[in-house]
């Protein structure tokens, strides 16, 4: 049943199968999932909102129960009629959300390349976000006392926002950061070491380093372009000097 479920979630929803891998060499391509006890982390918010909702109908159905039971009028049992119905609604509703919960879990996916990493969410929305090594700025893990306890993490990283002025550096002139998340991994310390790694070569190849591409010693220039310049410059001082001989000094400035 719960596969006739995805199937059909996949082709009225439009939820890709697979993600695309970002760009970046295949061979160095890597794909990571969430861990299993993350889906049992899923599972838990689940029956904790589904015992809440259980509940609720509980302290409302005592009230009507008891007014019935001292012989009320029929307002009593129409109104546990209704709240029976209700309930029975809520009660699939729940059922949908535990498949929901399960599709969510199988539809999460981040691919890291060796340019690049890629992370995909969602199921009635969809959520893709693409990141260049380049643009890192931090890479962190964070771990709640359920997560602990589960052996799961949450790794972050975090990008500089695009633009300049406020909205590249935000309130009281603090960096304006975007972020992607790996919820439920269990190799946390592995990702990051491989993105660190990555990182760390693209540095040393030249590659992602503004402050080096900004320096002259960074730039590679070739003789043919050095002389082709060194021509442009002799021309534009020659009709300069032209100009001036014939209209004077001031015609220059």
């Amino acid at each position: 049943m719960y596969s006739a479920f995805r199937k059909l979630c996949e082709e009225v929803l439009r939820i890709p199968r697979e993600p695309e891998p970002p760009p970046g060499d295949e061979a160095k391509t890597r794909i990571f999932l969430a861990a299993p006890n993350y889906y049992k982390y899923l599972l838990l918010l689940w029956a904790l909102k589904m015992l809440g909702t259980v509940l609720i109908f509980l302290v409302l159905f005592i009230g009507p129960a008891i007014a019935l039971a001292r012989g009320a009028d029929k307002s009593a049992a129409v109104f546990l009629v209704v709240e029976g119905v209700a309930f029975f609604f809520a009660a699939i509703g729940g059922l949908v959300g535990l498949a929901m919960v399960r599709l969510d879990f199988e539809k999460r996916w981040y691919v890291v390349t060796d340019r690049s990493l890629r992370v995909r969410e969602g199921i009635l929305q969809v959520r893709e976000a693409t990141v260049t090594f380049a643009n890192i700025q931090n890479i962190s893990i964070s771990q709640g006392p359920i997560q602990r306890l589960l052996g799961i993490a949450d790794l972050r990283v975090d990008t500089a926002g695009g633009g300049g002025g406020v909205a590249a550096h935000g309130k009281h002139g603090m960096p304006n950061l975007h972020s992607v998340r790996f919820r439920g991994v269990d190799n946390a310390n592995e990702i990051k070491e491989l993105m660190q790694q990555r990182l760390r070569q693209l540095k040393d190849s030249g590659l992602g380093d503004h402050e080096e591409l900004a320096t002259p010693t960074a730039m590679a220039v070739s003789p043919n372009l050095l002389a082709a310049l060194r021509e442009v410059r002799t021309e534009a001082e020659a009709l300069r000097l032209s100009a001036s001989r014939r209209y004077g000094p001031s015609a220059c400035s």
